[in-house]
């Protein structure tokens, strides 16, 4: 039993603590929350909480105030996160859906996370390993050039123009057929495969066209692999930094070491998709949105967000326990826990429903 009620003492210390930007003292617990136990038993709890390090005491005489280690607890032991109102569903769902294509729509997520949490909302591009080719197109431009569309099933959309000289030759190698011919391969080729898959599947192809079409077949495959290599996915979206000015007073260090790490996106990236395998996942996952991962203050393992906190979720299809690609919101560790997390999975849910299927 006094541990039940140690851990709603803590509980209550890290919801007024956030609420007030203030330590948090036996007084205030008394009259706040209805415990059910003395102011005494309180400051015993509370003793008891300081010794196994889940609150500190930042200065004489004054209150309390959560560690690293009682935030993690606290949000290892959410009972429940606290759902969105309607009117906020039905907002989020009109917002995204009025996206006009994937950046616009992977803006508007980002622009989402970071008004309703208030911190830095961080959108990962859909990841090209995961993703699969919907469409590819071969369309002529002038008598040497062609332009080809690459168009993943996410929604991503790559273009290249090459220099084809035999074009300006009229060749049966590169007429109206031939290009439809090839254009008609290469999509069956890749029908049903993820996009690592399909230098193997072009291969095939480009060994069984015509020996006077494949010169022109081996640069489009060359084109479309090179377009698609994993090493030009890395690409977020970083909106809300300005809210980091409004919790400045959170940062002891200040807010140079945050920004710095803020604008490594190798470090964010690689940070989002770690979380998945060895951060704390929590249970309440949403149908067709992966887990929600909490990672706090020294538990990153970058230096400059040693003082913040991030959650994390993916979006997509998962398949397997793997998202298409992931989105977050980083803040400092004395963040609204239950409501980032709410947020964080709500804008996963409808930015999921939203994407091109």
């Amino acid at each position: 039993m006094s541990e039940d009620r140690r851990l709603a003492v803590l509980r209550a210390i890290v919801e007024d603590y956030v609420a007030t930007q203030e330590p948090v003292g036996s007084r205030m617990l008394t009259e706040r929350h209805s415990l059910g136990v003395s102011p005494a038993t309180i400051r015993n709890d509370m003793a008891a909480l300081e010794e196994a390090g889940l609150i500190a005491q930042p200065h004489t005489s004054a209150g309390r105030i959560p560690t690293d280690q009682g935030y993690r607890l606290f949000v290892d032991r959410l009972a429940q996160v606290r759902p969105l109102s309607a009117p906020q569903r039905r907002a989020i769902e009109t917002f995204l859906s009025d996206g006009v294509d994937l950046d616009d729509v992977l803006g508007r997520a980002g622009r989402l996370v970071a008004q309703l949490t208030g911190q830095v909302a961080v959108v990962q591009y859909p990841s090209l390993r995961r993703s699969g080719l919907r469409h590819l197109e071969l369309v002529p431009i002038g008598v040497d050039r062609l332009l080809v569309v690459v168009i993943t099933d996410t929604g991503r959309v790559e273009q290249r123009i090459l220099e084809v000289p035999t074009l300006a030759e009229a060749t049966p190698t590169a007429d109206d057929g031939s290009l439809a011919e090839l254009r008609a391969r290469l999509n069956v080729a890749a029908a049903g495969k993820r996009l690592a898959e399909l230098p193997v599947a072009f291969e095939q192809v480009t060994n069984e066209v015509d020996l006077a079409l494949k010169p022109l077949a081996a640069l489009i495959v060359a084109t479309v692999v090179d377009t698609l290599d994993e090493k030009n996915e890395e690409r977020i979206v970083l909106t809300g930094t300005a809210n980091l000015a409004r919790a400045s007073m959170r940062f002891e260090q200040g807010l140079g070491p945050v920004l710095e790490a803020l604008e490594e996106q190798v470090v964010l990236l690689g940070l989002l998709s770690e979380m998945t395998h060895d951060a704390t996942l929590l249970s309440q996952a949403a149908p067709g949105v992966g887990p929600v991962a909490v990672r706090i203050g020294q538990e990153n393992r970058h230096e400059g967000l040693t003082e913040a906190s991030v959650v994390t979720t993916g979006y997509g299809p998962v398949e397997d326990g793997d998202a298409v690609a992931f989105l977050g919101s980083i803040g400092p560790t004395r963040m609204d826990y239950p409501g980032t997390i709410a947020s964080v999975r709500a804008v996963a849910r409808y930015l999921s429903r939203v994407l091109p299927s």
